[in-house]
């Protein structure tokens, strides 16, 4: 064995998940964050059964079970609410998982942060990556603070407007809009939704996600040509609007609507970054790699994947160079998948194709992830 130096920039997702995977290797693990409270932000977020495998791996599933929503199956209804089939959220039995599920984002990142912690990862926050060089079997790092340092591997898990990725490769594709926002509110459950609910077949794409047994949230992709700023406190205001043409729970969520229903508005953005992923001794994961839109529900669970293989791979740390160039061909064509079938279902949504034409893509796509990684 022999113990590396690792920096991961970013403690999201996916930077926690590859702080996690790497330290049981006993890899000496530095994670920095720019936000000096490490906080979380927005609303609920569905998760996949891939991505409760994913979860599982890292040792956190029995926490979100015991704290989260899980269950199986899309009720898919109609805009008054009427229901007209079901889904299925595929998983291999071997597997041991739910189909799928929805958790609180505040949660999930109490719970892998707390095992970031327990792993003895070394966590700095209010701090990200100035400048690097990388030399023949190593990367030296200038941070925001001025300290210096030197890695075997630097990890930019940094989201969708990446530092890492823009200083790795200053050419790379930057987002773009992809002619839909998503709003998302907190909500009470109600005991009739007792699964994941999309309601098809109206202007928008609306859903609901329970995450826990009291507690659950709305989705509604909103299509516009321009992206729209939105002063927060009219943010209760324009999602009832847009909810008028719905009948049923969703017109009455609609109705009910205020600031407590903590409402987040966000222009969907994404890009395909051609592999691969890494230069030298720098390698992107998660949404600084192949950020997504939520059609499939995946952008979490590919970034907790992303760490899971990496560790694999990375094993030892004794042939850094293959580990990576492994790495790349596990992960490249699933996640280019994920990729190019939500921007695909986001086209779809936006022309108003039928509900079967919509959802047959999701039902495709659900059953490939559900294969081994």
């Amino acid at each position: 064995m022999q113990q590396k130096k690792i920096l991961i920039v970013g403690g999201g997702v996916g930077g926690m998940s590859a702080a996690i995977s790497l330290a049981r290797f006993g890899h000496q693990v530095e994670l920095i964050d720019l936000d000096p409270e490490w906080r979380v932000y927005g609303a609920g977020i569905t998760i996949t059964g891939p991505t409760l495998r994913a979860f599982k791996a890292l040792g956190v599933l029995p926490d979100i079970e015991a704290r989260a929503y899980t269950g199986a199956g899309i009720q898919v209804c109609s805009t008054d609410g009427a229901r007209l089939a079901i889904l299925p959220t595929p998983v291999r039995p071997e597997d041991g998982i739910p189909g799928c599920g929805g958790i609180m984002r505040p949660v999930l990142h109490k719970i892998l942060s707390a095992r970031v912690l327990a792993a003895g990862v070394n966590v700095r926050l209010g701090l990200s990556v100035e400048k690097f060089n990388q030399g023949h079997d190593q990367v030296d790092v200038e941070l925001t603070d001025g300290t210096r340092s030197s890695y075997d591997l630097v990890i930019g898990a940094d989201g969708l407007f990446s530092r890492i990725r823009s200083l790795l490769f200053p050419d790379a594709p930057t987002p773009e809009y992809t002619g839909q926002s998503a709003w998302r509110a907190q909500l009470p459950r109600p005991p009739e939704i007792d699964r994941r609910h999309f309601f098809l077949g109206g202007p928008y794409k609306v859903g609901l996600t329970p995450v826990s047994k009291e507690r659950m949230y709305m989705f509604l992709l909103e299509n516009a040509k321009e992206k729209r700023r939105l002063p927060e406190e009219s943010l209760p205001e324009e999602l009832e609007r847009l909810t008028r043409s719905y009948g049923g729970i969703i017109r009455e969520i609609g109705k009910s609507l205020s600031a407590e229903n903590t409402i987040v508005h966000r222009p969907l953005e994404a890009f395909l970054l051609p592999g691969p992923w890494f230069k030298g001794r720098v390698l992107l994961i998660g949404d600084a790699a192949h950020p997504t839109t939520p059609q499939l529900a995946s952008g979490a669970g590919l970034a907790a994947e992303d760490a899971l293989v990496l560790a694999e791979e990375f094993g030892d740390g004794q042939d850094i160079d293959r580990a990576l160039m492994r790495y790349m061909s596990r992960r490249y064509e699933r996640c280019l998948l994920v990729v190019q079938n939500s921007l695909e279902i986001g086209r779809r949504e936006q022309a108003g194709r039928p509900i079967a034409e919509q959802t047959v893509l999701v039902e495709q796509s659900l059953k490939v992830l559900a294969e081994p990684i």
